[in-house]
């Protein structure tokens, strides 16, 4: 109330940068989106020829990671370079999704302080406006009205000094969720390789018997 009409977008600001703060630490767990022993799992799976499409389902739909080495999976008959190309393209998803609301969070620490400036360039303003109807009055009054204008300002800080701590934290917390998602996902692109070539291998000599046989 003392803040003035301008208080009512910050506190909106804030009660929205609390919010997405609650479900981004809920969604970005690191039990949530790097399992553990999850890259282990799938390359033994890759390994056994455990790889039937419930399996393959189940593994996309528990996690990020899972879902980025699932896609990997449902293209391991084909080339090294077009597998790749899929970990890729499904990896710019994942992370998109990861780095939900974010962009608002970023906003919301940038504009909490205009806000907060805003409204005690308003409040200044109304005041000067009344120093001159009825003049200077009570110096109190004048003190008391420039407190109550920078109450905006104090505010506007208090919520856009934490959302920018916490919006660069997830930030960072994403960028060390993709570094890791991108080693599982090399190791086990290394994985299917390796089969793939000692499959050729085999099929290789079978071929030549069958050659010479003929």
């Amino acid at each position: 109330m003392a803040g003035g009409w301008a208080m009512l977008p910050i506190l909106i600001c804030s009660a929205v940068a609390l919010a997405i703060v609650l479900e981004r630490c809920w969604t970005l767990r690191r039990r949530s989106v790097l399992p553990p022993g999850l890259g282990d799992e799938v390359r033994t799976w890759a390994r056994s020829g455990q790889l039937d499409p419930s399996h393959l389902a189940a593994l996309a739909n528990g996690s990020p990671l899972g879902e980025l080495l699932a896609s990997a999976l449902a293209v391991r008959n084909r080339p090294r370079e077009l597998i790749k190309e899929r970990i890729e393209d499904t990896g710019r998803h994942v992370v998109h999704r990861m780095e939900r609301y974010l962009n608002t969070l970023g906003t919301i620490a940038l504009i909490g302080p205009l806000l907060g400036l805003l409204g005690t360039v308003v409040g200044l303003i109304r005041m000067f406006m009344e120093v001159m109807k009825g003049g200077v009055g009570d110096p109190m009054k004048m003190a008391g009205g420039i407190g109550e204008a920078l109450i905006c300002t104090a505010t506007g800080l208090i919520v856009a000094i934490p959302a920018y701590v916490l919006h660069r934290y997830f930030r960072s917390k994403v960028a060390g969720y993709c570094v890791e998602m991108e080693k599982q996902a090399t190791e086990l692109l290394d994985e299917l390789t390796f089969n793939q070539q000692a499959t050729a291998a085999r099929a290789r000599p079978a071929r030549t018997t069958e050659s010479s046989a003929g």
